[in-house]
C-alpha cells in the first residue's frame, strides 16, 4: 500500500515586499538540512518569490530533486467564514472580500486538495516537500482533521516550520506532526507570529 507523505513548510522570514531576509535564506537551509535523510522525490513551491527562494534554499542540500512552481500553493484564503463561524477576534479581518474573492479563494483551496491531498496512485511511496504559506498548510491540516471549513483560522505556522501529512489507501489523512521547528535555534523560531512570550 503506497504512502503520500507530504512535507509543508511555510516559507522563511521575508521582508515587506515579500523579498526573503538573510534570516530567510538561513531558516530554510537548516530545513533542507533536516529534509536532506528523506528520500524525497520532489520539491514544489509557491509562484511568490519568499516561497520560490526557500525551495531553491533548502534544495541545495537536497541533490538531484526537481524544483518545481505550482499554482495551487500561492497564498490565499482557502474559505471566508459566514458570520456565525467567524471567532470575535477575527471581526472585520475579512471585510472587503466580495463574493467573487471568496469563490475564487475557495476554488483554489479545491484545487490544492485535489492535487496533492492523496494518496499516491502508483508505488512505490512518494515524499514531497511543499513550501507555500500559512493559510495553505491550515488549509491542508483542517482536511486532515476533516474539521469544519472555519477551523482552518486559527492554525498558523512559523518560518520553515514543518508540518508532515501522511495519505494511505482506506485511511484518513495522518498528521505526523504540526509546526515543529526543532532544526532551528531559538533566535530564528516564531516569525511570522504575534509578539507574544514563548515558551
Amino acid at each position: 500500500m503506497a504512502t503520500r507523505h507530504l512535507y509543508l513548510a511555510r516559507h522563511g522570514a521575508a521582508d515587506a515586499f515579500g523579498k526573503l531576509t538573510d534570516v530567510g535564506h538561513r531558516q530554510a537551509s537548516l530545513l533542507g538540512e533536516r529534509l536532506a535523510g528523506i528520500p524525497v522525490d520532489a520539491v514544489w513551491h509557491s509562484p511568490l518569490p519568499r516561497a520560490t527562494a526557500s525551495a531553491h534554499e533548502l534544495a541545495r542540500h537536497l541533490p538531484n530533486v526537481p524544483v518545481t512552481e505550482a499554482a495551487e500553493l500561492i497564498d490565499h484564503v482557502p474559505y471566508v467564514p459566514g458570520a456565525a463561524e467567524t471567532p470575535r477576534s477575527w471581526a472585520g479581518f475579512f471585510d472587503g472580500y466580495d463574493e467573487a474573492e471568496a469563490a475564487s479563494g475557495h476554488r483554489l483551496a479545491g484545487a490544492l486538495v485535489a492535487r496533492f491531498a492523496k494518496v499516491p496512485d502508483h508505488e512505490p511511496d512518494t515524499h514531497e516537500v511543499l513550501v507555500t504559506h500559512a493559510y495553505p498548510i491550515a488549509w491542508l491540516v483542517r482536511h486532515a482533521l476533516d474539521a469544519p471549513p472555519s477551523r482552518w483560522l486559527g492554525l498558523n505556522s512559523a518560518n520553515t516550520a514543518l508540518t508532515v501529512i501522511e495519505y494511505r489507501d482506506g485511511l484518513p489523512p495522518t498528521i505526523v506532526m504540526f509546526n515543529d521547528m526543532s532544526h532551528l535555534p531559538p533566535g530564528l523560531r516564531w516569525t511570522g507570529f504575534p509578539d507574544s512570550v514563548r515558551p
